[in-house]
């Protein structure tokens, strides 16, 4: 069925579309829609269904959106739902993947690795006709790396050591972080939900 995924993130509409084949995912820009959302949202999930929500309003057609993030506990849970703005306050501007992960390492030094945990999380959210809307959230554990690493993913992926390996996210192939991935896990329980609805891909 046609879906219609509220981003403007090439590389997150990347992983969507092979993570939910073999459904159709359209985004905004490819049903001639003016796309852009304030996350306001306290969680993941919370602005997950914001933006799914949003999307929903503006082209009466089914809507999904997630919110995903770094948690890093030695951090107090930072950057989390910032993550995509982490580091905005100091220079106002988005900083790239790059230096993002390099600020992150930076407030990180003098900790050792068994101290350095950290998660993946992603929210996906759903949002029907007659104001039903579904929301998933899922998880993957690991550590942040003293140096980044791996030439594949993007965003925190190069800091980010899968659960007790020597792998950052960045290092594995798409087919290997489309197993294991905290969006891989999300979109296969919203694609649960979606077959348990039969949805039959009309608008």
């Amino acid at each position: 069925m046609e879906l219609l995924f509220a981003s403007n993130n090439d590389h997150k509409v990347y992983e969507i579309k092979q993570l939910f084949s073999p459904h159709t995912i359209l985004t905004p820009k490819q049903v001639n829609t003016t796309f852009e959302f304030e996350e306001t949202g306290e969680s993941f999930v919370a602005n997950a269904h914001a933006k799914a929500q949003h999307l929903y309003k503006l082209t009466n057609r089914v809507c999904f959106a997630d919110d995903s993030g770094l948690v890093v506990d030695a951090l107090n849970g930072e950057p989390g739902i910032y993550s995509a703005r982490y580091g905005y306050h100091l220079n106002n501007r988005l900083l790239s993947d790059t230096e993002r992960n390099n600020y992150l390492l930076k407030k990180l030094e003098g900790i050792e690795h068994q101290k350095r945990t950290a998660r993946f999380v992603c929210a996906i959210a759903l949002v029907l006709p007659n104001d039903v809307s579904c929301v998933v959230q899922q998880s993957v554990s690991g550590y942040i790396t003293f140096t980044p690493y791996g030439k594949g993913g993007f965003g925190y992926d190069p800091i980010f050591l899968v659960g007790e390996s020597n792998k950052t996210m960045a290092s594995l192939s798409s087919d290997e972080k489309n197993k294991i991935s905290h969006r891989a896990l999300a979109a296969l329980d919203m694609i649960k939900i979606i077959e348990g609805l039969k949805l039959d891909g009309t608008n």
